[in-house]
């Protein structure tokens, strides 16, 4: 997986990253390949959360319907609820915005033995708030520092981070978003705002290259996952969560001492 996995340093033009990529396989064989990861996926979990040592944040962003809902049913539809945490970042309410941007995120990352997944995050603050011009380019290229010294330290804390652009064309976010009108039980997800928002499309592609090149880092990368075929995209997020999860080399601690001589009646 590391072809989509974005160099510290590099420079990101989206138009160069394929949306439709369905790697080597077909998609019978993906799901066959995503249904063995999810069970690889809830034993790793379990073993993080035993073994309390550990812990890892996976951070989803991507441009309306781009699939960040389906990606954590899909990845996580197996996994024990128990030590797993979704936080989605809203419109900070007026408590947040008496403090600095990234005090409602520090509060959310995992403790350990947790995996949390932030569904937007605080990539939110150098996205909308620049297109929107609700901050100058100063103020946005600062507060690229800002967070990538922010994610060293949570690394260096001891937290896993794992960040996920979900990349989808123009075209199949329109398709997606015709389907909020038109099948009833997607209707709930229908959002005017998300049409005004599609009309800032270029604006937006532009700050999410900016701000993937400014803060992929070797303890925090991105990785830039071809979306527009939901299958492939499962596949992707899930091998690469597996993968990070192994490399952490965890063990299930001692039992408590005398266990061998207990006797249950």
């Amino acid at each position: 997986m590391t072809r989509y996995r974005v160099e510290p340093g590099s420079k990101v033009d989206l138009a160069e990253w394929d949306p439709g990529d369905r790697g080597d396989g077909g998609k019978k064989e993906g799901k066959s390949e995503r249904a063995e990861l999810r069970e690889r996926l809830d034993e790793l979990q379990a073993l993080l959360y035993a073994e309390h040592r550990h812990k890892v944040l996976v951070v989803l962003q991507a441009m309306d319907a781009g699939g960040k809902d389906g990606t954590i049913r899909s990845v996580f539809e197996g996994v024990n609820p128990q030590g797993v945490n979704v936080t989605s970042f809203k419109v900070p309410t007026e408590l947040e915005l008496d403090h600095d941007y990234l005090w409602r995120v520090h509060r959310h990352t995992p403790g350990r033995g947790e995996l949390t997944i932030f569904n937007r995050s605080h990539y939110e603050d150098v996205l909308i708030t620049r297109v929107h011009g609700l901050i100058d380019r100063d103020t946005c290229v600062r507060r690229y520092a800002h967070i990538n010294e922010f994610e060293r330290m949570l690394t260096e804390e001891g937290t896993t981070i794992l960040k996920f652009f979900l990349h989808i064309d123009r075209d199949e976010q329109k398709q997606r978003l015709q389907e909020r009108l038109e099948i009833p039980r997607k209707r709930w997800k229908f959002r005017r705002a998300d049409v005004d928002e599609r009309k800032l499309w270029d604006a937006y592609m532009s700050a999410y290259e900016d701000a993937i090149a400014a803060t992929s880092t070797d303890w925090a990368p991105w990785h830039i996952v071809p979306a527009n075929h939901n299958w492939y995209r499962d596949v992707v997020v899930v091998r690469i969560i597996v993968e990070a999860l192994e490399a952490l080399d965890m063990r299930y601690p001692e039992p408590e001492e005398g266990w061998e001589s207990a006797t249950i009646v």
